[in-house]
């Protein structure tokens, strides 16, 4: 119990200082190591199989409605980039240029791509000639790179992991249905595979991507109050199309100009993980993205016949779970520490005794419920406990979330809130952004989204006390 005790004070108190919790998690759980590259990151084998099934199964999820994988290249040449104002002017601060070929200066700067919308209405004016040849459906996974000026692993960091889709459209409502089916497929794989519920909505005007007409969001809540954008989906209308020239020929032989999306998810979802569902033993993580679902401890492994059972059981198992045996030399409770570290959901502790009894223990990550389950059921239990973690899981997330959001009528209640309570505040805004910077500059707080599903708290904005047009939900925020 000393090695098992060592472990677990190597983390933070996650009451004690969150922000320090989490960077115990990412390295004790040896998801992340930090490079000599500031501000970037190397994905270790813990961090990136949970990338690998996060991309599995959520591009499963997108070539359902249809969607194709391209690739197209990582340098965008700086006319290009210039060529949509609002697009190039909010970049600009984050993008980092290429300027030499070897030894020789270029002709022409190389932006390394912070996001692909540019080469994707390069590629597209050709690619699109008539109305047969829409629509265009595709995502791209690749990494980007954006100068940021302070970094966290996975949440923000120069270089880091994503999807990006963009799709052409022959009119404006192919291109709004388009965006809010990706946004609901976020939704879905949030709240279905990450067990993270989400809330849907329309970002302000102030908040939205770049050259969007329009951009939607999925807002998660991690377990300190803050909200994390988790993934975003926009409208860019025909603005990209004029600025590119993207046109197509209709059925009537005229020229119109194509409606195009994108849409976004990054590695910073590994992050809303660790931060909804991690506790101060360490990781917790929901079945469906464990990439060890079940480990087998055995007990007393230099006893005869006990590493041979562990081996068998793993074989038995290995059909339907990520199955994994410790077999180190390293203690039991060393073993059950570390197995709470890197949050695998079920371990299986079997010794000398259990096999002649032919049973086992099964023990839980998340609530450290034991059972004795005969190895003749443990297949069918581990099913059963793995099914039940991940619901529970989720309306844990959702319990969590629901208790931390309030509602707030005056600005003084609204800045209390800030202060005192966590989480999400529900309030009214009369659609003026002087109001919602005089918000952020006061409380810290920013507009999270407006939702789909609208309440009114009152008639009048928060914070100037006008008529307001919409409910808004706010918090801080990473």
């Amino acid at each position: 119990m000393a090695d098992n005790k060592k472990l677990v004070e190597a983390i933070t108190s996650m009451e004690e200082d969150f922000a320090q919790w989490y960077t115990d998690v990412v390295k004790k759980a040896e998801l992340i190591d930090y490079t000599s590259v500031k501000g970037c990151m190397v994905f270790k084998p813990a961090g990136y199989a949970i990338w690998e099934l996060i991309q599995s199964q959520m591009d499963a999820m997108f070539k359902e409605t249809g969607v194709e994988n391209v690739y197209l290249p990582m340098f965008i040449p700086e006319s290009l980039l210039q060529k949509e104002k609002d697009h190039v002017e909010g970049f600009a601060p984050e993008v980092a240029w290429v300027t030499h070929g070897g030894m020789n200066p270029l002709q022409e700067r190389l932006c390394v791509r912070p996001t692909s919308e540019t080469l994707f209405c390069d590629f597209y004016k050709n690619e699109i000639q008539s109305y047969r040849d829409l629509p265009k459906v595709y995502n791209q996974w690749c990494s980007v790179v954006r100068w940021e000026k302070e970094t966290r692993p996975f949440l923000r960091s120069r270089e880091f992991l994503w999807q990006e889709g963009h799709t052409a459209h022959a009119t404006a409502e192919d291109a709004e249905a388009r965006t809010i089916q990706m946004l609901n497929v976020y939704a879905d794989f949030c709240e279905q595979v990450l067990a993270i519920p989400v809330i849907k909505g329309r970002k302000t005007d102030k908040e939205k991507f770049a050259g969007a007409e329009a951009t939607y969001t999925i807002e998660a809540l991690m377990h300190d109050g803050k909200a994390l954008q988790s993934g975003t989906s926009h409208n860019f209308g025909d603005g990209f199309a004029k600025a590119f020239g993207i046109q197509y020929t209709d059925k009537d032989n005229k020229l119109q100009y194509v409606h195009q999306t994108s849409w976004g998810a990054s590695t910073r979802l590994i992050g809303g993980i660790i931060m909804v569902h991690g506790d101060d033993s360490g990781l917790v993580l929901p079945p469906k993205i464990a990439p060890t679902q079940v480990m087998i401890i055995p007990i007393m492994q230099h006893k005869e016949g006990v590493l041979e059972k562990a081996a068998e059981l793993k074989q038995l198992l290995s059909a339907n779970f990520r199955v994994k045996v410790d077999d180190t030399e390293k203690s039991p409770g060393w073993k059950f520490s570390e197995q709470e570290m890197r949050g695998i959901p079920v371990r299986v502790e079997i010794g000398p005794k259990d096999i002649q009894a032919n049973k086992c223990i099964l023990v839980r990550r998340d609530t450290r419920e034991k059972m004795e389950v005969a190895l003749d059921e443990l297949e069918g239990k581990i099913t059963e406990v793995l099914e039940k973690m991940q619901s529970e899981m989720l309306e844990r997330a959702r319990a969590h979330r629901d208790s931390h959001i309030s509602t707030a009528v005056t600005m003084e209640e609204f800045a209390r809130n800030v202060e005192e309570k966590s989480g999400f505040i529900k309030a009214m805004w009369c659609g003026d952004q002087a109001c919602e910077d005089l918000i952020k500059e006061q409380t810290g707080a920013t507009s999270r989204c407006m939702p789909f599903e609208q309440e009114t708290i009152s008639d009048k904005c928060v914070c100037c006390g006008k008529p307001a047009t919409k409910m808004v939900y706010w918090g801080r925020a990473y």
